[in-house]
């Protein structure tokens, strides 16, 4: 008598305990001969209450990934989960709840409202959800960011750096699962990024804030607890937290292979 078949497990689909996980995921652009492909069945966990740095030259994927893992954009194939919630399975709306309770962002160019004061635009995810900020944490996380003087500014009246500030804090008022900063530093001069990086250093060590940062810049890298090197759309190195001159030592090693 034969024995019964027992239907096989797809172990990788299994919700990982990582805060934020992707398995196998690619993304492609164009369809044929012209299709071309940004990731190459990338898969990674985040850990929590770390900083976790991506590097590739331009080209990667770097960009694509963040997109992907921060529910900006869906992979071709492959499975990406947030706080134990596999993506592909929602729909559009759902995404967008997802995003409001779960993530924070800061971009290279800042994106703020040009017409609502420095403390406005930090509430902003807050207010957009209906929901009343904590005041005694807002007014800590204005301290911490270094903006409690300049809460009554609005974006045209505050420097590059102070601006930056400004969307960290957004980042953060939500107290999310996960932020993710796309090239943090690179519209910033040299010593003011220096002062937005012991930022987000501070909000992982002293918030347990966990932080995926895509960046070009070594010195920014360094600051992470993890660093994923991306080429032609696959992870193809990681260091752990290093200095620059070894990052950008690894970096180099990468273009030049």
């Amino acid at each position: 008598m034969e024995a019964a078949a027992v239907p096989a497990v797809d172990v990788a689909e299994k919700a990982p305990s990582a805060v934020v996980a992707a398995r196998d995921v690619t993304r492609r652009y164009g369809e044929g001969d012209t299709a071309v492909a940004a990731l190459c069945g990338v898969s990674l966990d985040v850990q929590q209450t770390k900083l976790t740095a991506v590097m590739g030259p331009s080209g990667s994927g770097k960009s694509t990934l963040m997109h992907i893992l921060a529910a900006l954009d869906r992979p071709t194939s492959g499975s990406v989960w947030i706080a134990g919630t596999k993506l592909g399975e929602l729909n559009d709306t759902e995404i967008t709840k997802l995003r409001r309770e779960h993530i924070g962002f800061v971009f290279q160019f800042f994106n703020l409202l040009p017409m609502l004061t420095a403390e406005e635009n930090v509430l902003l995810p807050l207010t957009i959800a209906g929901e009343k900020p904590d005041p005694e944490w807002k007014e800590e996380l204005l301290k911490t960011v270094g903006l409690d003087d300049r809460r009554e500014h609005r974006p045209a009246e505050l420097s590059g750096g102070q601006q930056q500030r400004v969307a960290v804090a957004r980042a953060l008022i939500s107290k999310p699962t996960v932020v993710f900063a796309d090239e943090p530093t690179g519209n910033l001069d040299s010593k003011t990024g220096g002062e937005i990086l012991e930022l987000l250093r501070q909000s992982v060590e002293e918030m347990g804030q966990t932080t995926v940062m895509v960046t070009h810049d070594p010195r920014a890298a360094a600051i992470a607890d993890r660093i994923l090197f991306l080429a032609d759309g696959s992870i193809v190195r990681e260091l752990p937290r290093s200095e620059p001159a070894e990052v950008l030592s690894a970096m180099e090693a990468l273009t030049a292979s």
